[in-house]
């Protein structure tokens, strides 16, 4: 009885969590009038009383002539999100590889500021970052949507303790067989770390594909605009199609769907190894 009750409350809150997405389902089928009608019955409301999955091919009609339009920041966020993502845990690899495994001069205290810069919010430097992509006249460029943000402190800190778990013992046998340090880190070190590396990728390609003020900040064009700030052209100063904000969103988060269904194996594995070493 106790088990039961507890798949009850559970079961409630996961409905309760899926109201937004139920909500926002609705309204993406809805007629443009109808985003915000209120019946006596709160069943009623969430089901349109005629649906149009045309607003869908709308969001593309309607964005066309922006820059190339929604097709277009699709593409420019697939393309950021992945470059970045491999860019960040390729970075984080390497560095985490260094602070683990390598000794030299100075690396703990290197590790330590490395890691202080965890601690200065990302506002704060956003303007030095901005005023450096424009003198290097890398604004409204791809360059300055994935370079700076291609290094990860977080990741090289959760890698570096995830690669000290993994025992000597392995990479003393092959050096005893001639490898040399990149060989180790490729054939040993990376293969053992799927569930890190994939908990990695998970939350770089989330945090990248809806990341906002940092593309705010770097681009004007509309061209070069990613889904997150595409979205905003349907927000206007008096009105807002809410319907086609709706069909929009629902298109941005099916990529991050995917994503976390095909690195779900990994991503719990890389939780739970991680509770477990404490």
């Amino acid at each position: 009885m106790k088990k039961l009750l507890t798949y009850l409350a559970l079961g409630f809150v996961g409905l309760f969590m899926l109201l937004p997405f139920i909500w926002m389902l609705s309204t993406s089928l809805k007629a443009a009038g109808d985003a915000f009608v209120s019946f006596d019955n709160p069943v009623k409301a969430l089901v349109p009383r005629e649906a149009h999955p045309e607003n869908y091919a709308k969001v593309y009609d309607v964005t066309r002539n922006m820059g190339g339009g929604f097709a277009r920041w699709y593409f420019n966020s697939v393309l950021v999100a992945v470059v970045v993502t491999l860019g960040q845990v390729t970075t984080s690899a390497c560095a985490a590889y260094a602070f683990a495994r390598l000794r030299f001069a100075g690396r703990d205290k290197l590790f330590l500021g490395y890691l202080g810069t965890m601690m200065i919010p990302g506002a704060v430097t956003m303007i030095p970052n901005f005023i450096l992509m424009r003198k290097l006249g890398a604004l409204d460029s791809y360059f300055a949507l994935m370079v700076p943000t291609m290094f990860s402190a977080y990741g090289t800190f959760m890698l570096r303790q995830f690669f000290m778990g993994i025992p000597r013992d392995l990479e003393e046998a092959a050096t005893i067989d001639g490898c040399g340090l990149f060989r180790i880190f490729t054939t040993i070190i990376l293969p053992l770390s799927k569930p890190a590396l994939a908990t990695l990728t998970i939350f770089t390609f989330m945090g990248n594909w809806q990341s906002f003020y940092w593309p705010l900040i770097m681009v004007n064009r509309d061209s070069m605009k990613t889904l997150p700030l595409g979205l905003l052209s349907f927000m206007g100063l008096y009105s807002t199609q809410w319907t086609l904000l709706m069909a929009g969103s629902l298109m941005m988060i099916l990529p991050m769907i995917i994503v976390f269904v095909l690195g779900q194996k990994w991503f719990i594995n890389g939780i739970q190894l991680g509770a477990i070493k404490g």
